[in-house]
């Protein structure tokens, strides 16, 4: 790992043992991108011959007529000087005038890695980790300085990427475009994945062709959002989960966001990535300086399976921060689908009593506790305890949960108001509202304006006498209703482009003010299940729950998906009840739980509404994942079949040391007199002899080559197990060569 700069070739070389990233000072002062891929000697020169000739109607420099920048790959490009692709950022001048041409000035090589205020960001833990660079330049005429961030680390094939803009000039300037990161390629030879859906079908692979012009996907809806998730992976055409090369972006950042690639005419592949400029726009004074957020970008030429579980032990190491952080995750009772907003006390300490007979660790109270919350047209806003059901507050009932030798954890939804509330009838002004413009609701609430400190000064201080006098352990943190008419009430007109940006800052700080204060305690995000799953969520919260949709089978997709981009110790999973609420489909309690076990795992039920056989199975579950659960949130994980082109699908993880796997399928549909199917296995020793399920002895060499069949030899051939169900194969090292 390092970053060496040749000062005779004024180039930059950022390497480790898995990539290497070359960069280089222009002729005329500009940053050019000349190697991104697998490592390559660092005592060599790079041309960019590309970036020569002179071609009709490309606009080439004054000083050298053979230089064009239409044809150049570029690292933070303008528009307006002779580049017509897509800008990695704009900024207006007092004058009117978008043009603007910065040059290199100095830069800054330097161990670990620095934080980047009030954004989430990767970190390291030990100054070795890692080696970051910072390249300054500036814009000498209207005194815009363009630092380009960048971070190598040197267990992980990443870089980190970010830009600070600062305003080194004595005149005003506003920010019309900030992107993150901008990364040229010298060809187009590449498919697009995105992950996308909706509500309850969140994060599904998309994978598109990239052809002449802009392949895009974007947020405007004030959250990173269910409908594209902000993880883009662009990858070589021949490029599966075993072999290929492969680049990652995942974005460390929560609201409106742009991922885009343009592939122009000339064979030249641009992509970049940030918060999105459509209703952006940031002022700067002389001497303000303003930071984008980052961008882990990964890399292999060893499949998609490798690149995701890079992006797994970056983040669980280097991105969380918790308590928790590589640790077990407690198994938890929620009781949401239980009684939704119908409960008293007495219901809620039956309901938590099963679950500890059961060996449950956590029990969480959701939606429904405080003010007149009786259903979803009030009470938001309103963070003190409903007395009517719970007669001796949180305070009294988390006693209460502990005594019966459980955790306790409260659901809050802190950004959002109902109209009918005592905070709306206070503060109307304190939510996003344009003026003499009709409201949309959704959910029959209003978005807070967390671009006004004093909002958040508040919900902090309510939240603050709530958790301080009761003994919470776990908050889970959601947000139902995505942003509109944003505009931020009795504020300067020439501040509302701030308001998007302004109010995830606004959400993160309450986030740090509540970890710094309560650090013992457990965040989970949640956004109406995966409308907010990103990384800068991860930042705050070590785990989110996955998706409101709690159906085995949808799991198996949903979580699925997921993988590519985040690791298995993020995944809220629980098991609901059957037939399930959102899709009344009936699957046994134990495929359930098969597809849960990979993440958090929990329960989304009344344990006494079920019956003795299943109260039974639950109890070994249970008993199941406390042994293996280390195994399941932090193992390697393979993507062995999918879900999205398979009847069968499968997936495993493996122990570090490899002498532990566990592997699971799961059959969509039951065809009668069905194939023979075998399943390759990934990630074991070749050379170690391993037990199947306690029963057969075979080598990894074998089950990774030619695969474990499927067919249950106990089992005549006519017997089935139906639709939506699943097996489990635990294999267990015994002997090395």
């Amino acid at each position: 790992m390092g970053i060496i700069f040749n000062e005779k070739e004024k180039q930059f070389h950022i390497f480790n043992k898995s990539l290497s990233y070359v960069i280089g000072i222009c002729e005329d002062g500009d940053i050019g991108q000349l190697y991104f891929g697998k490592p390559i000697r660092t005592d060599q020169k790079l041309h960019d011959y590309q970036s020569y000739g002179i071609r009709p109607l490309c606009c080439n420099e004054k000083d050298d007529e053979k230089y064009t920048k239409e044809l150049a790959l570029l690292e933070y490009p303008a528009f307006g000087d002779g580049d017509f692709g897509s800008s990695a950022y704009e900024v207006l001048q007092e004058n009117g005038s978008r043009v603007t041409k910065f040059t290199y000035q100095f830069h800054r090589i330097y161990k670990g890695k620095a934080p980047i205020p009030g954004l989430p960001a990767t970190y390291t833990n030990e100054d070795e980790e890692a080696d970051s660079l910072e390249l300054v330049c500036r814009d000498l005429i209207s005194g815009l300085e363009v630092t380009l961030c960048y971070t190598v680390w040197e267990n992980y094939s990443a870089i980190c990427r970010h830009t600070k803009l600062k305003n080194t000039g004595d005149k005003k300037l506003k920010i019309e475009q900030a992107l993150s990161c901008n990364v040229d390629f010298p060809d187009t030879k590449f498919t697009w994945l995105q992950f996308e859906g909706a509500w309850g079908r969140e994060r599904s692979p998309k994978e598109r062709d990239i052809s002449s012009g802009i392949t895009a996907i974007e947020s405007l809806r004030g959250h990173s959002s269910a409908n594209y998730n902000p993880f883009v992976i662009i990858k070589r055409k021949n490029t599966d989960e075993l072999q290929g090369e492969a680049f990652g972006f995942n974005l460390v950042y929560s609201g409106n966001y742009i991922a885009k690639a343009q592939a122009d005419t000339f064979g030249k592949l641009r992509f970049n990535m940030g918060i999105n400029p459509k209703w952006f726009q940031w002022p700067l004074e002389p001497g303000e300086e303003f930071n984008t957020p980052e961008v882990i970008i990964t890399y292999t030429s060893n499949g998609l399976n490798d690149l995701s579980q890079n992006i797994h032990r970056l983040m669980n190491n280097n991105l969380v921060r918790s308590a928790y952080k590589n640790k077990p995750r407690p198994i938890l009772l929620n009781n949401w689908e239980a009684t939704e907003m119908d409960f008293d006390e007495e219901k809620i300490l039956k309901i938590a009593s099963k679950g500890k007979e059961a060996g449950v660790e956590l029990f969480v109270l959701d939606d429904g506790w405080f003010g007149k919350r009786n259903d979803d047209f009030a009470g938001l806003g309103d963070w003190y305890v409903n007395t009517d059901k719970l007669p001796d507050g949180i305070s009294g009932l988390s006693k209460k949960i502990n005594e019966l030798g459980l955790k306790f954890g409260l659901w809050i939804e802190p950004e959002m108001v109902n109209e009918d509330s005592d905070m709306y009838r206070q503060h109307p002004d304190w939510v996003l509202a344009a003026p003499y413009r009709p409201r949309t609701l959704g959910r029959h609430q209003m978005v807070l304006d967390y671009s006004k400190p004093e909002v958040v000064d508040n919900i902090y201080n309510q939240l603050y006498e709530v958790i301080s006098n009761a003994s919470i352990d776990y908050i889970k943190w959601d947000m139902n209703r995505s942003i509109t008419e944003c505009y931020s009430q009795d504020v300067d007109k020439n501040q509302q482009g701030m308001v998007y940006h302004k109010y995830i800052m606004g959400v993160y700080s309450l986030y740090e003010r509540l970890r710094k204060a309560f650090p013992h305690i457990l965040f989970e995000s949640c956004a109406s299940g995966g409308a907010r799953f990103d990384a800068g969520m991860l930042y705050y919260a070590p785990q989110a729950w996955c998706s409101d949709d709690t159906d085995g089978h949808e799991r198996v997709k949903i979580q699925y998906g997921t993988s590519y981009g985040y690791p298995v110790s993020m995944v809220g999973s629980h098991v609901s009840a059957s037939p399930n609420l959102q899709t009344h489909r009936a699957m046994t309690i134990d495929d359930r739980a098969n597809v849960a076990y990979y993440g958090t795992f929990g329960y989304e039920l009344d344990l006494n509404e079920i019956s003795e056989e299943d109260f039974e199975s639950v109890k070994e579950q249970i008993k199941f994942m406390k042994e293996y659960r280390e195994l399941f949130q932090y193992g390697n994980y393979y993507r062995l079949q999918s879900p999205f082109e398979n009847n069968i699908s499968a997936w495993m993880v493996v122990s570090d040391d490899k002498q532990t796997a566990i592997v699971t399928t799961h059959k969509t549909e039951n065809i009668p007199n069905w194939g023979i199917e075998r399943i390759k296995l990934q990630g074991l020793n070749p050379d170690i002899v391993y037990t199947i399920n306690d029963k057969d002895d075979i080598y990894g060499d074998y089950v990774m080559n030619a695969g474990i069949s499927l067919m249950n030899k106990e089992r005549n051939w006519y017997e089935s197990d139906g639709d939506y169900t699943t097996h489990m194969y635990i294999l267990k090292g015994k002997v090395t060569k």
